[in-house]
């Protein structure tokens, strides 16, 4: 089973994926990255097919490097999601579609954080916070509830815990594994509220941290 999240805040966004690569019912590992960094303030956050997911995450990614090199600057999250999207699109009217949901976060200067919500159809929408998987069904009604516009870093942190906690409960095969990431200037307490020992043991999760400065 696999899992992504985002919420988006007035200066940041934080996503969250699992980090379980499994085939059938057997998990074949329990160190597998889903994100992909695009350039220093986009990330890509990919599930789907195992070989779908990494080929098509690779592609835009080297691409989106290319544009930088290219002309000098990079893209914003907006041209970013629209050119993912619209590669999407065309490779679905190929023989070779590839079936990838996707979640796209980044901040920009000028527009501000953003997160853009993709499924296997191309269908592309901005939100203030989304998620992928089974364990959608089980959270999207959370981060409806709790969401509020102007929410703040701690209150963040503390609603995708609530959401991983109740992904974890009902799920027999729950992933176990999430890999979380805040895009703004870095936050080291995030590492601290999620790497303590009663949070692992409550919910039964390792989770890696990354930042992002």
């Amino acid at each position: 089973m696999e899992y992504l999240i985002g919420i988006q805040g007035p200066d940041y966004v934080l996503v969250a994926a699992d980090t379980v690569a499994a085939s059938s019912i057997v998990q074949m590992k329990h160190d597998h990255d889903k994100m992909f960094k695009m350039s220093e303030k986009i990330l890509l956050l990919c599930v789907g097919e195992a070989g779908d997911t990494v080929q098509f995450a690779e592609y835009i990614q080297k691409n989106v490097q290319l544009y930088k090199m290219r002309n000098g600057y990079e893209l914003s999250p907006t041209a970013a999601a629209n050119f993912t999207r619209r590669n999407l699109a065309d490779y679905l009217r190929s023989r070779t579609p590839y079936h990838v949901n996707l979640l796209l976060a980044g901040y920009d200067d000028h527009e501000g954080p953003a997160l853009y919500y993709m499924d296997y159809l191309a269908a592309l929408a901005k939100a203030p916070f989304a998620a992928h998987g089974y364990g959608a069904f089980l959270t999207l009604s959370i981060l409806d509830r709790y969401y509020k516009p102007g929410i703040t870093r701690e209150e963040a942190v503390e609603l995708l815990k609530k959401c991983l906690e109740e992904e974890s409960v009902p799920i027999c095969d729950h992933p176990g594994c999430f890999s979380p990431w805040l895009y703004q200037l870095g936050w080291p307490d995030l590492r601290v509220a999620f790497e303590t020992e009663e949070y692992c043991a409550s919910t039964g999760m390792r989770c890696t941290i990354h930042f992002l400065a």
